[in-house]
């Protein structure tokens, strides 16, 4: 079968969250989150049932198939990775980043997710990264003004940061000759 589009993806993910949050997936429902008409939402389910991607029965709840199911929490995945980016590092605001992120879940690869979802952990676990550093990147946004200085005390701050960590590291571990 032929790779499946975004307008797809989209209804193997409104169908996974349906059947997550509401323990059933009907076609209004689908056709209310998805904001199109019930005849748009019919043919994409004929569309799906056909790839054995959901279990498709007229005036009937929707189920997804183990593949469906795959290929749904797939694509969240990337929507939520994505998301994640845009308001945790760009600092997109939530609205607009959810918006993009739906946008660009479907033409991503899953070797560039993998490469946001490993970013995102660097920026949560390196000492020149985490909280202060996203600060530092929204004062630098917000201030067109930015000199060494900041990036001097930045750094003399980062420094301390892993000094104390690894005094706390040797304590733990019981090696205090370092």
């Amino acid at each position: 079968m032929n790779a499946l589009s975004a307008s797809l993806e989209d209804y193997l993910e409104a169908i996974f969250h349906l059947i997550s949050e509401k323990k059933v997936a009907r076609v209004k429902d689908i056709s209310k989150r998805l904001k199109v008409n019930y005849s748009s939402v019919t043919g994409a389910l004929h569309s799906l049932a056909k790839r054995k991607l959901v279990n498709y029965t007229p005036y009937e709840s929707i189920t997804l198939t183990p593949r469906g199911k795959s290929i749904a929490r797939d694509v969240i995945k990337r929507h939520e990775a994505l998301r994640d980016f845009l308001t945790k590092v760009l600092l997109v605001d939530d609205e607009l980043a959810d918006e993009t992120a739906c946008k660009m879940e479907h033409a991503i690869t899953g070797e560039v997710i993998k490469r946001f979802v490993h970013f995102m952990e660097f920026v949560e676990k390196c000492p020149r990264s985490g909280a202060d550093w996203l600060k530092g990147f929204e004062n630098y946004c917000s201030n067109t003004c930015y000199s060494t200085r900041e990036c001097k005390l930045c750094l003399s701050l980062c420094l301390e940061e892993v000094k104390r960590k690894e005094a706390v590291e040797n304590i733990i571990s019981g090696d205090s000759e370092a």
